[in-house]
């Protein structure tokens, strides 16, 4: 039978690893987002050119984000709890 502190352990160790992937993922889905509109503009752009003749090459600027980066939400006192083990 496994100790129950070390499958405690690997279990906070494994949640805190997902966390941190959690967050990054929130960080870089929205310049993912905007890296797809840039190309689905991009496309439409090209369309018209290639239809109407030579134009002036359009520059996108990438907007930078805005958002704060996203705190993890948790109960409070969910800390103190969730380490106690008798």
């Amino acid at each position: 039978m496994k100790n129950v502190y070390e499958v405690l352990r690997q279990k906070e160790m494994e949640l805190t690893r997902l966390e941190k992937e959690v967050e990054a993922l929130r960080l870089v889905a929205p310049l993912l987002s905007e890296e797809k509109e840039n190309a689905a503009e991009a496309a439409k752009s090209v369309l018209p050119t290639a239809v109407n003749g030579p134009q002036a090459p359009r520059i996108s600027v990438p907007a930078s984000p805005s958002m704060p980066a996203p705190q993890p939400v948790r109960a409070a006192g969910w800390d103190d709890t969730a380490k106690r083990w008798p």
